[in-house]
């Protein structure tokens, strides 16, 4: 696959292995166990749930610079997502690199809507993420398709693909890996970078990111417990090592012949 001008500056941005974290000690076992990304978010209230203001300013603290930190706001059709992180971003020493709110219960149209307040609302130097939920039917969200689309025309420079029903399937139980793919490239040929999410197992790790995700974002494959426990260390590296063992069809490995 040939790499477009679009893809490699999207790539450029963000890449690697997210874990999303609840605590400042959940964000240390993270970083000690070589994830690239951090996010903040509190998992019992919803797939992007966001975590008390306070929490996320222990998170920033904590991990001091050591990585990228992003932050879940909640969904766009509920309460004042762009609020919420301008809160945050004035308790945080380091401000969040970027925020996101998911597409739940809106239409096309009114995810465009919304999302262009949110990115108006964000503050300066955090970028708003989109959000494109593989399960869109099942939440009543956009199509990926539209959504993506949207996207683009507003400019949106990242795009996060992930499960709105975290008691449902996860992301490959609920689209083809051929949806799933056609996502990817699309939003990439839009200049976007992508984040792959959705109850993603150790195992789908390496899939996602051979499909084009230039992030691949977990939770629950890191935890003792699942979702809703405690993130290890040993669980992210054995994480990340899958991700860096994953060669995609588009990056060049050296000494490879073709």
């Amino acid at each position: 696959m040939k790499r477009t001008a679009a893809d490699r500056r999207a790539a450029g941005r963000w890449q690697g292995l997210l874990v999303s974290v609840r605590d400042a000690a959940e964000a240390g076992d993270a970083v000690a166990g070589g994830a690239a990304i951090i996010d903040v978010k509190e998992p019992a209230r919803g797939p992007l749930g966001a975590a008390d203001c306070e929490i996320a300013a222990a998170v920033a603290r904590a991990i001091g610079g050591a990585t990228p930190w992003t932050l879940a706001c909640g969904e766009l059709a509920v309460g004042d997502a762009a609020t919420w992180a301008i809160r945050v971003c004035g308790a945080a020493v380091i401000r969040p690199a970027a925020a996101k709110a998911g597409p739940a219960g809106l239409s096309a149209g009114e995810w465009r809507h919304a999302f262009a307040a949110f990115v108006a609302g964000m503050p300066a130097g955090v970028e708003p993420v989109a959000v494109a939920y593989a399960d869109w039917q099942r939440t009543a969200a956009p199509d990926p398709d539209d959504l993506i689309a949207a996207a683009a025309d507003l400019g949106c420079r990242t795009l996060l693909i992930d499960t709105g029903d975290k008691a449902g399937p996860g992301l490959f139980g609920s689209a083809d890996a051929a949806a799933v793919a056609g996502w990817i490239a699309a939003a990439r040929a839009a200049g976007m970078a992508v984040a792959a999410a959705g109850r993603l197992t150790l195992d789908e790790i390496a899939q996602a990111h051979r499909l084009g995700a230039d992030v691949v974002a977990v939770r629950g494959a890191v935890c003792r417990g699942g979702r809703g426990g405690t993130v290890e260390r040993n669980l992210v590296h054995a994480a990340g090592t899958l991700l860096r063992l994953a060669v995609r069809p588009d990056h060049h490995v050296p000494g490879a012949t073709s």
